[in-house]
């Protein structure tokens, strides 16, 4: 049996609460909102994979950076076992715009309104109920 693959996830907000999602643009959940993130490459760490997700994904530069947790459920990601460090960061979100395997980069407010693919509910309703500390 394989081991299970690293991946990274952010929750990026701005002073007003919203939270950027991206619409998946392939299965596992097409379509579906989703925190930007993805696989870590190796020799990479896994604040610098977020970064480099994130810049992929969104178009956005990180600041803020905080260590959310680490969520390692089996069947979280339905291809594979997967464990996801999450995050949670601040950003100008003047510059969001999709790409990579984004069909679409927003910032919502009312994310509560919309299904969430994976289990990226629980990460954003983490990151907003608790200060986490900062990732090194």
């Amino acid at each position: 049996m394989d081991s299970p693959r690293l991946t990274v996830d952010c929750v990026i907000s701005d002073a007003a609460g919203n939270i950027v999602f991206v619409r998946r643009k392939y299965d596992p959940f097409k379509g579906s909102y989703a925190l930007p993130g993805g696989f870590v490459e190796i020799g990479e760490t896994v604040e610098d994979a977020c970064r480099r997700e994130i810049r992929e994904e969104t178009n956005l530069e990180l600041n803020d950076m905080r260590l959310v947790g680490v969520y390692s459920k089996p069947g979280r990601d339905p291809r594979r076992h997967t464990v996801t460090i999450a995050f949670a960061a601040r950003a100008d979100l003047s510059r969001l715009k999709a790409g990579d395997d984004a069909a679409d980069a927003v910032a919502i407010g009312d994310w509560r309104d919309h299904a969430l693919a994976f289990d990226h509910r629980q990460i954003v309703e983490d990151a907003l109920s608790h200060a986490a500390p900062r990732a090194r």
